[in-house]
């Protein structure tokens, strides 16, 4: 599907819902007070090097109300931009399908009858955390209710993976997408640009074996640094090179250029709170990053897919 216009240069998220619901829709984050395999000792403790206590849920409900205090609340402060529109429910924080299936029936059903514009349930987890019960589940509820996955792979590069205490493997992440899409349910994978010591060819590598998936969607993030995480406290006592704006912007739109023209992008960079951010702060102007890769693929008159289908004609 080809969604891009004159001015963006690649599928957006939002031209890609305007289609497809005629109305705006946003995520509302909820917390379902998960934790990760990696942090409770299931294949690791620690956590991601980079993750915050919060578990990249920063801006998630608060997982001591219940889930429709949490929704109702961030509805009635998007209600203050949007008057009117559709939700998709979307659990964030931490590793959303890491509990009993029980639980997760019991929180993900609840979801689905938040509020009656709800048109999809998005649910964040790891590869290695969707056995068969789980999966067979989603696959029913998805005939009910659009399920959404968004999967983790950060990097394909084993040693950046090590380092950053991700504990599964690339083959653990391909096995994943494959039975997900198996069960026809939709695929948005986040990466990470910036990572300690990846080099850009590195970062092109894992936007090309993406391009091998089955995949719907990608979430690119620049990578936060911040305060009271493994990651933070290693940069204060020896910092390393991290990618300026400048290098940001050359690096996502060549991964853009290498992306096959099919899949959405959800994200070019991300946010981090304010008061937890370490490095680089130029992330926290977020419209910055985002108009300067617009500007730059206007200027070259570039759009998402170009080296992707190039490299496939030769």
């Amino acid at each position: 599907m080809n969604l891009m216009n004159h001015e963006k240069h690649y599928n957006t998220l939002n031209n890609y819902y305007k289609n497809k619901y005629h109305k705006k829709v946003y995520k509302i984050a909820l917390n379902g007070g998960f934790t990760c395999p990696n942090i409770d000792g299931t294949v690791a403790t620690g956590g991601c090097t980079f993750c915050s206590f919060m578990g990249s849920g920063d801006f998630a409900g608060n997982k001591k109300e219940s889930l429709k205090l949490q929704f109702d609340h961030i509805k009635d402060m998007m209600q203050l931009k949007w008057k009117d529109g559709y939700y998709i429910a979307y659990f964030q924080a931490n590793t959303n399908t890491h509990a009993p299936l029980d639980r997760l029936k019991e929180l993900y059903e609840e979801a689905i009858t938040l509020d009656p514009n709800i048109v999809m349930i998005s649910i964040g987890t790891r590869p290695d955390c969707l056995p068969d019960d789980v999966l067979n589940y989603l696959e029913d509820l998805n005939k009910r209710m659009p399920v959404q996955i968004e999967l983790g792979l950060q990097s394909i590069h084993e040693k950046t993976s090590i380092l950053i205490n991700r504990a599964h493997d690339l083959q653990c992440f391909d096995d994943a997408v494959k039975k997900l899409r198996k069960r026809n349910i939709e695929v948005v994978v986040h990466i990470i640009n910036g990572l300690p010591f990846e080099t850009k060819e590195m970062m092109i590598e894992t936007i090309k074996h993406v391009n091998t998936l089955d995949i719907q969607g990608i979430k690119i993030h620049m990578l936060h640094i911040m305060e009271k995480t493994k990651m933070g406290y290693d940069y204060k006592k020896e910092p390393w090179d991290i990618l300026s704006l400048t290098s940001y912007v050359d690096i996502t739109v060549d991964q853009i250029l290498w992306l096959r023209k099919d899949i959405i992008i959800h994200r070019l960079t991300g946010d981090s709170p304010t008061s937890m951010l370490i490095a680089p702060t130029w992330t926290k102007k977020k419209f910055v990053v985002t108009n300067e890769i617009d500007k730059k693929m206007r200027a070259l008159n570039l759009f998402q897919g170009d080296y992707y289908e190039r490299s496939s004609i030769t």
